[in-house]
C-alpha cells in the first residue's frame, strides 16, 4: 500500500492590494470584487486585515460568501494577541464571533499568529504562546517568530505537545532572523515566503517586501516540500512579498512547478 501523498495548497498573504491592479487584478477592477477575481486562480489565502482590526461577522461572511466550496481561509490573529499582548480576552470574544461565518462554512483552516521580532525566546513566552492557543480553541493555531532564539528543541517540544502549529519562513538572511528551514511540529506544515530584501528589511512599511524569487529559489523550496509530503497531511504555502503583485505571480510559477491547476 502507497503513503498518501499530502495536499500543497498555495495562496497569497492578503489580497485586497491596490498595486496589485494591472498587475494581477484589471486596473478597472472594484475592491469589492477582488476575491471573486482571486478565487479563480488559487485555492487558499490568509487573511491578514484581522490583524489590524477585528471586523464585524457580516463583513467575514461576506467574504466567505465569495468563496467556492473547496476554497478555505487562513486568518491572522488581532495585534493585540501577539504585539500588545493585552486585553487578549476581551479580543478573544470579539474575535471569535468574527470567525464563527468561516467556522460554519467550515472553509476555515487555521489562524496564524505572527510574533515581532522583539518577541524574545523565555519560558514565559512559551507559556504564553499556550494561553493563546487556548483563547482560540478548537480552531488550530501556528505561530511564526521572526527571532531566530525561537528554534530550539524546548519550543519544538511544547508545539508539538500542545498541538500548536509552527510557521517555517523564507526571509532575508541577517543577524537574528530565521533559517530558512522546514520542519512541522503538527500534521500541517506551514510555509511563508516574505521575500529576501535585506536592504529594505528593518526600515518596515511595503518596500520590506519588494522581492521577486528566482526560479531557483522557488526550486529549492519545491525540493524541501517533496521531501516531507509523505510525512504530513498538508501543506500551506503562503507568499508574502506582496510589493506590486510579485506575490500573486511566484505563487503562480510554484503551482506550475508543483503541478497543481489554478482553481478555475
Amino acid at each position: 500500500m502507497t503513503e498518501k501523498k499530502a495536499a500543497i495548497r498555495v495562496g497569497t498573504s492578503g489580497y485586497s492590494f491596490e498595486d496589485w491592479r494591472g498587475e494581477f487584478y484589471p486596473e478597472t477592477i472594484q475592491k469589492g470584487k477582488m476575491l471573486d477575481h482571486y478565487v479563480k486562480f488559487f485555492p487558499t489565502v490568509e487573511i491578514n486585515s484581522t490583524y489590524y482590526r477585528i471586523p464585524h461577522p457580516a463583513v467575514m461572511a461576506n467574504i466567505v460568501k465569495k468563496a467556492p466550496p473547496q476554497f478555505d481561509f487562513m486568518v491572522k490573529v488581532p495585534q493585540s494577541f501577539t504585539h500588545r499582548r493585552t486585553n487578549l480576552d476581551k479580543d478573544a470574544v470579539a474575535f471569535k464571533e468574527a470567525l464563527k461565518p468561516f467556522e460554519e462554512s467550515g472553509k476555515l483552516s487555521g489562524l496564524l499568529a505572527q510574533f515581532p521580532y522583539s518577541f524574545k525566546y523565555s519560558a514565559d513566552g512559551l507559556d504564553y504562546i499556550a494561553i493563546c492557543r487556548n483563547a482560540v480553541a478548537p480552531n488550530p493555531l501556528f505561530v511564526e517568530f521572526r527571532h531566530t532564539g525561537w528554534v530550539n528543541r524546548d519550543m519544538y517540544d511544547r508545539l508539538k505537545a500542545e498541538k500548536i502549529g509552527y510557521v517555517c519562513v523564507d526571509e532575508p538572511q541577517l543577524p537574528g532572523l530565521l533559517k530558512p528551514d522546514l520542519f512541522t511540529t503538527t500534521e500541517t506544515a506551514y510555509l511563508r515566503l516574505h521575500g529576501r530584501n535585506s536592504a529594505k528589511w528593518w526600515d518596515g512599511g511595503p518596500l520590506r517586501y519588494d522581492y521577486s524569487y528566482s526560479e531557483e529559489e522557488l526550486n529549492r523550496w519545491k525540493e524541501k516540500l517533496m521531501k516531507i509530503t509523505d510525512k504530513v497531511k498538508s501543506i500551506y504555502v503562503f507568499f508574502n512579498n506582496c510589493h506590486r503583485g510579485q506575490a500573486v505571480n511566484n505563487a503562480r510559477e510554484f503551482m506550475h512547478m508543483l503541478n497543481l491547476p489554478e482553481a478555475s
